[in-house]
């Protein structure tokens, strides 16, 4: 309660207050973990957010990271603006994924270092096809980020034998 108290004072009303809160949670990050969630956000993503926080390195992981109610597109450019490490995990559903890829342009818009783990995927196997789902612009921004992306060294990964 006397957080709230002292809060008030500062901003003035609950909207600002919760405001302050997703910044301050948001800006929490040293790496940003982008993932296609069905392919793995039960293993490999989940592990890895675990250890990075067992660390004390603060990762930023969406289903960990935000809440219900969050502004979802907010909440992850800001973690991605101000995180130092973008850890893109590339699956064999990634690139159908228009979170994935607008995350993925979003850190090379912002010249983020970016840590490739090709998760059952080899890198030529990541092509973006598009059935007319997106805008030309953003198609432009998501295979241009998807090229620069797979052209980073990076870790394979076979689930198969981990």
């Amino acid at each position: 309660m006397a957080m709230h108290l002292s809060l008030s004072k500062l901003f003035g009303n609950t909207r600002q207050i919760r405001s302050y809160r997703i910044i301050r949670r948001a800006r929490l990050c040293d790496v940003f973990i982008n993932h296609r969630g069905v392919d793995t956000k039960r293993n490999i993503a989940a592990l890895l957010y675990d250890r990075f926080a067992h660390l004390e390195l603060h990762p930023f992981l969406d289903f960990h990271s935000m809440r219900p109610g969050d502004d979802i597109f907010y909440n992850i450019e800001t973690a991605i603006r101000d995180c130092k490490v973008g850890l893109v995990i590339f699956s064999p559903n990634y690139c159908s994924s228009y979170f994935c890829l607008h995350e993925l342009a979003l850190m090379t818009e912002y010249q983020k270092k970016i840590i490739p783990i090709f998760y059952d995927v080899n890198p030529s196997d990541l092509v973006l096809a598009d059935g007319g789902s997106y805008p030309a612009k953003e198609l432009h921004r998501y295979r241009l980020a998807l090229e620069l992306a797979k052209r980073r060294v990076g870790f394979p990964f076979d689930s198969s034998n981990g």
